[in-house]
């Protein structure tokens, strides 16, 4: 993939900046110091790898060794992985596949929920302030609107689903209706017989 040197250049930019700015998360960063997180998305050929030091995260696309925790999952995962508590729910649905230490993913997850983001910050130093603001309030409305219009959607096709449920017949009905449709056949069957009968004694 092309573009994953330059995906994996802004993502380190972007987390630098989310959990390397505040003294307050220092502790918590602490805990990941010299721990491998490796994300395996099912979208990209290409892993995206966080080496986590003391005053920065690496992220590369390719590491010899083996990795702390490797993690499988969909890029629409992802952004769940702000939501600590819902981890072991997603493992046990499916939507995270996680080799190694869980413990590195958990204090990852953790890190992350500390973090304010501030979409305007973090595009200030290539946008200005005021360009900034004004993509980040323009993203957060169509973001907005997109979730509302999928959510609106998947209503609706649950809706249509549970109709068309309603609507199938029982085990009991198709078995009653492939039995006349039977007999219907042998009648049909029969009347032919008879007009064969019929016809050859005139």
């Amino acid at each position: 993939m092309l573009l994953m040197p330059l995906i994996s250049a802004t993502l380190e930019v972007v987390l630098e900046r989310l959990l390397y700015q505040d003294r307050a998360m220092s502790a918590a960063r602490e805990r990941l110091k010299g721990k491998v997180l490796r994300f395996e998305l099912a979208e990209w050929e290409t892993p995206v790898i966080l080496v986590f030091g003391e005053r920065q995260v690496d992220v590369l696309n390719a590491w010899d060794d083996a990795a702390d925790c490797t993690v499988r999952t969909r890029l629409a995962t992802l952004p769940a992985l702000r939501e600590r508590q819902r981890l072991t729910q997603l493992i046990k649905q499916g939507f995270l596949d996680v080799d190694g230490d869980l413990q590195c993913l958990q204090q990852f997850a953790a890190l992350l929920d500390m973090a304010e983001f501030d979409g305007a910050e973090l595009l200030a130093p290539w946008l200005g302030d005021i360009a900034a603001e004004s993509v980040s309030r323009t993203v957060a409305r169509r973001l907005t609107s997109t979730l509302r219009l999928l959510r609106t959607g998947q209503g609706r096709v649950t809706q249509a689903i549970t109709d068309e449920w309603r609507l199938a017949p029982s085990a009991l009905e198709q078995a009653w209706f492939c039995g006349e449709v039977d007999e219907i056949t042998r009648a049909g069957e029969d009347l032919a017989a008879r007009l064969e009968k019929w016809e050859a004694s005139r």
